[in-house]
C-alpha cells in the first residue's frame, strides 16, 4: 500500500492551537506534531490507560524543544488564584490572542454531550473575554466557541488533568530565526530518539510500561476482553490521534531522506489505524492480534532513527 498523507480532522489540538498562534510562518501541522515527539512510542500508563506515544511523555514535555527546533520561543505562565489568571489573560488579551492550556475538555461545556470532568486534557486559542463570556478558537471544530466565563475558568483550573498545573498560558510568541520545515525535522531528531529510548521519561505513574511490552500487555488485556472504559478511550481518542501522528511521522522522516524510518512508521501507523474498526465493533480477538504485530516495530524505527542521525551527523564533520 502506498502511503498517502492524511489531511483531515481529528484530535491534533495543540498542534492546531501552536499553528492558529504562529499564524503565517507556521510550520503544517505535521511538522509541529513531529517537533513535540509525540509519535514516537507507546505507553501504558499505571499499566492500564493506552497512549500510542513515547513513555513517560505529556504534551507539555514536548513543547520547548518543539518551538526552539522550529525556531520560536513565547512565555509561559501557569499557577496562582483564579483571579490573578484572569488578570494575567486579561493583560495578555491586550496583545493578541492566547494560547491556553491545558484545560479538562469535560467542562467546555460548548461541546455537545460534555457536561463535567473527564479526566482529559485540551487546548484552545483564547480571542476575548468580555461581558462575562470567553471566545475561542476551538479546534476541535468550534470556531469562535462562546463559552460563560465561570465554566471556562472551571475548566482552566486543570485540576482533573494527572499532569501540569493550573491556568496555563502561553503569550509572546515570536520567532528568533527562520527554519525551514525540513530543518526542524531533522533539529527533532535526536528528542525523538531519545523518547523512542525511554530514557527521557516526565511523567511515570508506577506500573507504566512502554514500547513493545506496552502494545504485547494491552494485546493481552483486550484479548481476555476490553472493558467499555479502555475501548471508548482508544476508539475516540487514541486510536485516531496515534494513526495520525504516525502517518504524519512517515511523511516527515520521507521528506529528509529516511526512507527506511519512514517505511516503519507507516507501518505503525497501519497497524494502529486498523485497530479502529475490529474495537468499534468488539472483534477483540483481531485487535489484540494488530497489537502483537506493533510490538516489534519499536526497536526497529528506533534503530532507522539512529541511523537517521548518524548520517546526518557524519555530512556536518565534513
Amino acid at each position: 500500500m502506498k502511503h498517502v498523507p492524511y489531511i483531515g480532522s481529528g484530535p491534533y489540538c495543540y498542534a492546531n492551537s501552536f499553528a492558529m498562534m504562529l499564524g503565517g510562518d507556521a510550520p503544517s501541522t505535521a511538522v509541529i506534531e513531529f517537533a513535540t515527539s509525540s509519535p514516537f512510542g507507546m505507553q501504558l500508563v499505571g499499566g492500564a490507560l493506552p497512549f500510542f506515544g513515547p513513555y513517560g511523555w505529556t504534551p507539555e514535555a514536548g513543547f520547548d524543544t518543539a518551538l526552539d527546533a522550529m525556531g520560536w520561543t513565547s512565555t509561559v505562565t501557569k499557577g496562582g488564584s483564579t483571579e490573578d489568571a484572569l488578570a494575567r489573560l486579561g493583560s495578555a488579551l491586550a496583545e493578541g490572542p492566547v494560547w491556553v492550556g491545558p484545560v479538562e475538555m469535560g467542562n467546555l461545556r460548548h461541546q455537545p454531550d460534555m457536561h463535567g470532568p473527564i479526566g482529559v486534557d485540551h487546548y484552545v486559542v483564547v480571542l476575548a473575554v468580555d461581558d462575562g463570556w470567553v471566545r475561542m478558537h476551538d479546534p476541535q471544530g468550534y470556531p469562535f466557541a462562546s463559552l460563560p466565563l465561570d465554566d471556562f475558568l472551571i475548566a482552566w483550573r486543570a485540576d482533573t488533568i494527572d499532569y501540569g498545573e493550573s491556568y496555563t498560558m502561553r503569550t509572546r510568541f515570536r520567532r528568533v530565526r527562520e527554519v525551514r520545515e525540513d530543518d526542524v525535522i531533522r533539529a527533532s531528531l535526536p528528542a525523538a530518539i531519545r523518547w523512542l529510548s525511554m530514557e527521557h521519561a516526565w511523567h511515570v505513574p508506577e506500573g507504566t510500561v512502554g514500547n513493545g511490552e506496552a502494545a504485547e500487555r494491552l494485546g493481552s488485556m483486550i484479548g481476555a476482553g476490553c472493558s467499555d472504559d479502555v475501548r471508548g478511550h482508544l476508539i475516540h481518542f487514541a486510536v485516531r490521534v496515534g494513526a495520525r501522528r504516525l502517518a504524519d511521522a512517515a511523511t516527515c522522516l520521507a521528506r529528509i531522506g529516511g526512507a527506511d524510518a519512514a517505511e516503519i512508521a507507516f507501518e505503525q501507523a497501519l497497524l494502529i489505524g486498523s485497530l479502529q474498526y475490529p474495537l468499534t465493533i468488539g472483534r477483540d480477538a483481531e485487535a489484540a492480534a494488530f497489537l502483537r504485530r506493533l510490538a516489534p516495530t519499536y526497536p526497529r524505527v528506533l534503530s532507522a532513527l539512529q541511523d537517521i542521525s548518524a548520517h546526518a551527523e557524519s555530512r556536518l564533520r565534513r
